[in-house]
């Protein structure tokens, strides 16, 4: 049984969630700070992912910030407050490591819409999600460098991957500023849009995702997932396997009946 979509509706917190035909839009809104982690925002951030993952009605995601930032990271007010402070093994294993994980497993498609900056663990959920879009005036930092501490939030996992371990590395050590038009180049993200459009573009694209047969999408996320670490025998296999779940569901039926009878399909999902 789906979880009724109005309930999971939410605002005023560190993490505003609405639901819009299918899309669920979350949103980073702690602005006053550039959206930036504390514990409540990061702990928050799982719940509603989780709400999403389990709830038949959102059938795409898409995680942006309000105001001018993306996510500028971590809350370092947080992190040199005697009395706040969580330490630095809790933050990653209960705030960051958590979030990755969810979007990487949750087999719906989620986007990251970058508004503004996003920097250190900001950047690295980012680059996690599943398509990555920003606004002409977006930018990525990896900006632990610059404090001493070491790229995490599986920052030195994905970045190699969509960048090169050279250009990854340079970005990592250096802490360069990488603009929106340049992320675009080197391949780390998937479309930059005009400031104007960039909501109009964003909406366009989660409701596309919405609309398409989510669950081959699903399956194809836990393909590209698995194609990290198995060896082409495996990956292999594993296609052929979840091919045949994909051709059993009834989005494969709707799809092959739409063509046959030259009509746009309708899929539902499942």
């Amino acid at each position: 049984m789906s979880t009724n979509s109005h309930e999971l509706q939410r605002t005023g917190g560190a993490i505003e969630l609405i639901i819009e035909n299918n899309v669920a839009w979350v949103y980073l809104n702690r602005p006053e700070v550039f959206n930036s982690f504390n514990r409540e925002m990061a702990l928050s951030l799982q719940d509603v992912l989780d709400a999403c993952s389990t709830d038949s009605n959102v059938r795409s995601i898409v995680i942006t910030g309000r105001g001018k930032a993306f996510c500028a990271g971590q809350d370092l007010k947080e992190v040199t407050d005697p009395e706040l402070n969580p330490g630095f093994r809790k933050i990653l294993e209960e705030h960051y490591n958590p979030i990755i994980q969810k979007i990487r497993t949750i087999e719906k498609p989620i986007v990251a819409a970058v508004n503004g900056v996003a920097a250190g663990a900001g950047a690295n959920i980012a680059l996690a999600c599943d398509i990555v879009v920003a606004t002409e005036h977006a930018s990525f930092i990896q900006a632990f460098s610059k404090i001493g501490l070491i790229p995490d939030s599986a920052g030195t996992f994905f970045l190699p991957r969509l960048i090169g371990f050279q250009k990854a590395t340079a970005l990592m050590m250096l802490g360069d500023k990488v603009s929106a038009a340049e992320a675009l180049v080197m391949g780390l993200i998937y479309k930059e849009y005009p400031t104007s459009m960039f909501e109009e573009e964003v909406t366009a694209l989660a409701t596309t995702l919405a609309a398409m047969p989510t669950k081959a999408l699903g399956l194809t996320k836990r393909l590209l997932n698995q194609s990290m670490v198995n060896t082409l025998e495996q990956q292999l296999a594993l296609e052929s396997d979840l091919q045949i779940e994909a051709s059993s569901s009834n989005d494969y039926n709707e799809g092959v009946t739409a063509f046959v009878e030259k009509r746009k399909p309708v899929f539902k999902g499942n």
